[in-house]
């Protein structure tokens, strides 16, 4: 009888363990839905589907790897540029960003942070809401607390210029509709991770084809495309000021304007709904549907707006409006033409004016991939051409706190046109455009002023043109 009853007790455990194991894998994949993932060309194609919570779990369950160790480069990076552990950042997340963002965001980075739980990871949802948080906390959010607290010897933090960027159309382009490319500039640490395209089909608003960094909701440094037609890129606004603590977090205004606009006006109205100034960008924004693009400066007291169905709008990041320049970045100087900006602008005129009704992908790639310097008249990559190398300039670039040879400069290159926008598609190349590797163990044996990235910069080997489609496996 004993020994039944044991039996009988053992049957009873297994079949309850069973059960609880069936139940948490049912779970499991319930949430994860029709999420998956491949690599192709230097990227990883990262499908996701379903409700918030479906998303942020497949997201997080795909990418734990990934969203594990860029967490540990901004660690890294910002403990060094701001003077602030990740602790500061996390507590920052809870208090600053989360109380700002919409109900459908915070259930897709609630979704992430479980699907990471479920791979093992330690990582919770302030960590996650902290890294989605990471191009306006530190050189933002920080800068406006550090002047309202008077923080004693705090470092000066400016926002970081990132990205080299055009859309065209009309008698600019080859055939009349519109074109529309970017060169993402970063640090080398967080270049080398920025290999993601996301392909989002939500529950609501529309379907999303866009770059991007493991754990983020948005693209961040910002390329995609919605099947309602738009097209969009933006670049940093340099030496911008600026931080309204009420606002919600750019993150999710600019995730919401691409899943949710269908117009130039609607993308225009979301982004600016809420407008914290953090991550403050000259937006570039294409309605495929009509061939009309536009520009918009969103600084914080200004955003003015430009449009046109017949031109071009280019963009590096200078300020343009007088009044933008004026009162949202008092640094800044439009007439220094050896700054990276303004040379970089200089440029983007000159090829947009030569180029006029030739313009394409194909030019288009080739212009990302450009090493003109403007200012001095010769060719070679440095900090003043589109693509640029700022691991090669004795002078870094100071505007921006980039010191002597600052691993940094441009990391991925993106182009898409109307047609392709039409299919879901876009083409994207990983690394520097122009094709050159960077070499991590070689660059630091000869530079070890940037030790401290030793355990987070690797190599960032450049990858071909590769086309990407919503769908593909």
């Amino acid at each position: 009888m004993a020994l039944r009853r044991n039996l009988l007790t053992l049957v009873s455990f297994l079949s309850l363990a069973i059960a609880t194991n069936l139940s948490a894998h049912a779970a499991e994949t319930a949430a994860s839905g029709h999420g998956y993932r491949l690599a192709k060309g230097g990227w990883t194609f990262v499908h996701l589907e379903g409700t918030p919570a479906q998303v942020g779990f497949q997201h997080g369950a795909l990418l734990t790897a990934e969203i594990e160790d860029i967490v540990s480069v901004y660690k890294v990076e910002t403990a060094h540029s701001t003077k602030r552990d990740w602790s500061f950042y996390r507590d920052a997340a809870r208090t600053q960003l989360w109380p700002h963002i919409e109900a459908e965001y915070q259930q897709e980075l609630t979704g992430i942070a479980k699907g990471l739980q479920s791979k093992g990871s330690k990582l919770d949802v302030w960590d996650v809401v902290a890294l989605n948080g990471m191009e306006e906390l530190p050189e933002y959010y920080v800068p406006w607390l550090n002047k309202r607290e008077k923080a004693a010897n705090a470092p000066h933090i400016v926002p970081e210029g990132r990205c080299s960027a055009f859309i065209a159309t009309g008698s600019y382009t080859k055939n009349g509709k519109i074109v529309i490319a970017h060169n993402n500039w970063s640090s080398y640490a967080e270049g080398a991770r920025w290999t993601i395209i996301f392909d989002i089909i939500p529950a609501r608003g529309h379907h999303i084809l866009m770059d991007g960094l493991p754990g983020v909701i948005t693209s961040q440094d910002d390329f995609g495309v919605n099947d309602a037609g738009m097209m969009i890129t933006e670049t940093t606004i340099t030496q911008f000021e600026g931080w309204d603590p009420e606002g919600k977090p750019e993150f999710v205004r600019s995730r919401k304007a691409l899943q949710y606009a269908a117009s130039i006006d609607d993308y225009v109205s979301i982004i600016k709904d809420g407008n914290n100034g953090g991550y403050a960008n000259d937006w570039l924004i294409g309605d495929r549907k009509t061939g009309e693009v536009a520009y918009l400066e969103l600084g914080l007291k200004n955003t003015p707006l430009w449009r046109s169905k017949d031109g071009y709008f280019v963009s590096s990041n200078f300020a343009r409006d007088p009044k933008v320049i004026k009162e949202d970045t008092p640094e800044f100087d439009p007439k220094n033409l050896a700054a990276s900006e303004n040379a970089r602008r200089v440029t983007w005129e000159k090829k947009m004016a030569g180029a006029k009704g030739r313009i394409d992908v194909e030019m288009a790639e080739q212009f990302l991939a450009d090493h003109e310097d403007s200012y001095s008249g010769g060719t070679g990559a440095n900090e003043r051409t589109l693509c640029g190398h700022v691991d090669t300039v004795k002078a870094g670039i100071p505007e921006w706190e980039w010191g002597s040879y600052y691993p940094a400069g441009a990391v991925t290159g993106k182009v898409a046109d109307s047609d392709l926008a039409a299919n879901m598609s876009l083409i994207a190349h990983a690394g520097h455009p122009c094709g050159e590797d960077f070499h991590a163990a070689e660059f630091l044996n000869g530079h070890p002023e940037y030790a401290y990235l030793k355990p987070v910069l690797k190599d960032m080997p450049a990858g071909p043109w590769t086309e990407f489609r919503s769908g593909e496996k």
